[in-house]
């Protein structure tokens, strides 16, 4: 599975998504501006639905099983 690109891809944009929420998170122990907090915030659900269709992408395209 290591060896699959599409499985590849997957785990990026997962490890991105994590990525933007811990800095936003970050963010918010500092006590950046709302605004900034805000559009991190966005990014990471823009991700997140991006990580979210990729892996059942990849669940569909190699059976599920």
């Amino acid at each position: 599975m290591i060896n699959d690109p599409l499985f590849i891809i997957v785990a990026i944009a997962v490890a991105v998504v994590a990525g933007i929420l811990l800095y936003g998170i970050g963010g918010f122990a500092v006590g950046s501006d709302g605004k900034r907090a805000n559009k991190v915030m966005q990014a990471r659900i823009i991700a997140q639905f991006i990580a979210v269709a990729l892996i059942l992408l990849f669940v569909f395209i190699r059976g599920g099983n």
